[in-house]
């Protein structure tokens, strides 16, 4: 096995803006649709070392993902391994999937495997429901994932489009709350009602002639309309499982407030908290989450951000 001196990984985070079919009524489950960004995103350095050595943010999660990368690979887990930053946890921006990916992806490359994405997501037990995690990884901007057949192992990317490069995603945390997540998230999904294949049918039909198309031809209105149909949908769907459309009673109010300043894919990645819309343009996006931090600065829990999408995926350097 060839083995470099220090690989570094990027890893960005992503928007997961919703599933398409929730009771599997072609025998599909799931399927899903986000977007890679560039900001939150982890980033991490693996060299060889005496004992096995990790730190910075997420240490936790990087040490149980190394632990059971290096088992399943049977190689030593001799390595220090240092996080420059990490995608908050459990906020609905895929910090489980990115940091495996990104482990995997550096004793991959460390170790000389020849493993691919899949490959490493696979003995992460990543992807169980969303490829969307492991898609943007793969290339970043948009993906849709085609959900779960019976013999799938990892969902299948069957779209990928650029980002326009104009468009912005406002991000609004909540820094007290996680969304569901592990036993929670299995209990949740087990309890859920069918979702009506009448509904699935018209969210694939927008999806497929209007809001794919929509980011093909640069039009982030009809886009926005269907993110935010979609949202509405699936918020509804899981309300009674998280508490609401929104997980988080403030957000949602600033949400309302973002729509009516001409925001656009007005949703909730994930499971939240963190809620999410879209504008046209740097500077308005810009001057516009500006005027949402004095507005609603008495949401002490609440912080409000812009960010860019990220059209080309994780990256894995080696010296």
């Amino acid at each position: 096995m060839d083995q470099y001196s220090k690989v570094s990984v990027f890893a960005p985070a992503r928007l997961h803006m919703g599933f398409i079919d929730l009771s599997g009524s072609l025998d599909r489950h799931f399927g899903s649709i986000g977007i890679a960004l560039n900001e939150h995103a982890t980033r991490l350095s693996l060299t060889s070392g005496e004992k096995r050595v990790i730190t910075g943010p997420s240490a936790e999660r990087a040490d149980k993902c190394l632990t059971l990368m290096c088992q399943a690979l049977n190689v030593s887990d001799k390595l220090t391994v240092n996080i420059e930053t990490a995608i908050p946890e459990h906020i609905g921006l895929g910090s489980g999937t990115q940091m495996s990916l990104a482990i995997g992806s550096a004793l991959n490359a460390y170790y000389g495997l020849g493993l691919g994405v899949r490959d490493i997501a696979a003995l992460m037990d990543r992807g169980l429901r969303s490829g969307i995690g492991i898609g943007i990884f793969e290339r970043g901007g948009l993906v849709v994932d085609g959900g779960r057949g019976e013999k799938t192992i990892t969902p299948p990317v069957i779209v990928h489009l650029d980002i326009p490069t104009s468009w912005r995603f406002i991000l609004v945390l909540d820094k007290r709350g996680q969304g569901l997540h592990g036993q929670q998230e299995i209990e949740a999904f087990k309890v859920l009602l069918p979702f009506p294949r009448h509904e699935v049918e018209r969210l694939c039909y927008l999806l497929m002639m209007k809001g794919l198309p929509a980011v093909a031809e640069n039009n982030i209105v009809d886009f926005g309309n269907v993110i935010s149909q979609l949202q509405c949908s699936v918020g509804e769907h899981f309300a009674a499982a998280q508490g609401g459309v929104f997980t988080s009673p403030e957000v949602a109010v600033a949400m309302k407030w973002l729509a009516q300043q001409g925001a656009v894919a007005i949703g909730q990645t994930s499971w939240g908290p963190t809620g999410f819309c879209a504008i046209d343009g740097v500077s308005l996006a810009e001057s516009i989450t500006e005027e949402a931090v004095q507005k609603f600065s008495y949401f002490d829990n609440l912080s409000f951000v812009t960010a860019s999408a990220c059209n080309s995926g994780g990256d894995v350097f080696v010296t």
